[in-house]
């Protein structure tokens, strides 16, 4: 029954890279030494935890370090008109790269993940926090980055609950939706992509995707994905742990729900950006 479970979880790890290599674990424990969901949910707490250590970093540099700078004036951001200094442009651009190759590094070698994981989440609060105090901050709406949360851990709640209650399944039908929703979205980017090089015509798809409702109706498609993918993450850590795989794979399941949680949240976030910046056009 074991191995005809291991068999059928592997559908469920295909969303992401990093569960994806849970399928090929053959490692099997007793319950006193494998995953459990007390375990998984404290290491997701950890790297939430760290992407608040970023948020709190990013912040103190700015209220010391940064503001002692030549400051870069009249950028603009959906709709805000914000500053920036070029150490904290750097910090920004830094820590956008450095959560690219740490998410690569813990998709293709799932064994550096307490480390690639921790510096995933401390570089989203960098992130995060470079768009909540310095985008919003310019116009004294830092609060809508509690907005934000508290979206977020609605629909984190909400899709816990779904998948709990066996409301929504994660079968082929949940793949099939999910994954065209995915390829929804690489197709609108490479296209956009394409068009970038293609003069006469990428002016016209600039325009097109610069437009309010479009822009929202992508970010609101981001989100979707994000609640299904975090969604795929919930069955995941559910096989893994009914199979029994060792304790030590636990940071796999806990990145994979971090990683969703935060997409979630920057998507969200993305969302209410726009929606204040168009109201202040």
């Amino acid at each position: 029954m074991k191995n005809e479970n291991a068999r059928q979880s592997g559908s469920f790890f295909r969303a992401n890279p990093v569960m994806n290599r849970i399928t090929k674990i053959n490692e099997h424990t007793d319950e006193s030494s494998s995953a459990s969901y007390s375990g998984i949910t404290i290491k997701t707490g950890y790297f939430l935890l760290m992407t608040v250590v970023g948020i709190a970093a990013y912040l103190f540099a700015q209220m010391t370090w940064f503001q002692h700078q030549e400051m870069i004036e009249g950028l603009k951001y959906e709709g805000f008109e914000f500053a920036v200094s070029i150490p904290q442009a750097i910090t920004i651009v830094a820590a956008s790269i450095v959560a690219v190759i740490a998410q690569l590094l813990a998709a293709f070698v799932p064994k550096t993940i307490p480390v690639t994981g921790t510096l995933y989440s401390l570089t989203q609060g960098i992130i995060i926090s470079g768009l909540i105090f310095t985008i919003l901050g310019g116009a004294h709406m830092e609060y809508l980055g509690l907005l934000a949360l508290a979206i977020t851990v609605i629909v984190v709640v909400t899709m816990a609950l779904l998948y709990t209650k066996g409301i929504v399944k994660v079968n082929n039908k949940f793949r099939t939706i999910m994954m065209t929703l995915i390829f929804s979205m690489l197709g609108i980017s490479l296209l956009t992509l394409i068009c970038a090089f293609i003069p006469g015509v990428n002016g016209f798809v600039y325009s097109i995707l610069g437009n309010f409702w479009v822009s929202v109706f992508i970010t609101l498609l981001s989100i979707v994905i994000a609640a299904l993918f975090l969604i795929s993450e919930f069955a995941a850590a559910t096989q893994m742990v009914e199979n029994q795989v060792p304790a030590k794979y636990e940071w796999y399941a806990a990145f994979g729900l971090s990683f969703a949680i935060l997409w979630l949240y920057v998507k969200i976030l993305d969302l209410i950006i726009q929606i204040a910046g168009n109201n202040r056009k």
